[in-house]
């Protein structure tokens, strides 16, 4: 043992005597602290960000009342809406997906899956007229009618060029052995 310690045992009384004053020393502490940061005003005592939440608040009831409004009295046309919708869900998954396989197809040339989307296009276009002339409520049966000749119009493009593509391939690999 060295002689500090000696004296540390020697004189232990004295030092129990003391304590430490520790709301003293934590004051003295956070006083030499740097003060904590601001980081800037919060969002919610900005004047600027409650007039825009108002804002956003009032159009959004607004928008929501005349949207209540339009489907009120349209309730026919909703109908027919939903209906043109059901159908549109439908085919689209059809076509795309029959659109998708032609495309793939190697044994078809650019030029000849450029002529098909072409009429595919133009099958679009006859179908874009017809929804204008759905919205103007002209005979909704028929329209709808028309519609789904439509699109069974491209699903039977798309099938029999395939077809003709699987008869062709096929004529292709009958080569057969001769013995």
């Amino acid at each position: 043992m060295d002689n500090f310690e000696k004296h540390i045992k020697k004189n232990k009384e004295q030092f129990d005597g003391h304590k430490a004053d520790r709301a003293k020393l934590w004051a003295n502490i956070e006083a030499k602290l740097d003060p904590p940061k601001q980081k800037g005003i919060p969002l919610w005592k900005s004047p600027v960000l409650r007039i825009a939440a108002t804002v956003l608040i009032v159009l959004g009831i607004s928008g929501l009342l005349g949207i209540s409004f339009l489907s009120n009295s349209n309730s026919e046309s909703t109908f027919v809406s939903r209906e043109l919708q059901d159908i549109d869900m439908h085919y689209k998954g059809l076509v795309s997906y029959q659109v998708q396989l032609v495309q793939k197809n190697e044994s078809l040339s650019d030029a000849e899956k450029a002529e098909f989307l072409s009429f595919m296009d133009e099958l679009d276009v006859e179908y874009e007229q017809l929804r204008l002339e759905m919205q103007n409520n002209l005979d909704n049966d028929l329209v709808l009618e028309a519609i789904v000749s439509n699109y069974r119009k491209r699903i039977e493009l798309i099938e029999n060029l395939l077809r003709q593509l699987n008869k062709s391939k096929l004529k292709d690999d009958d080569y057969g052995y001769t013995l």
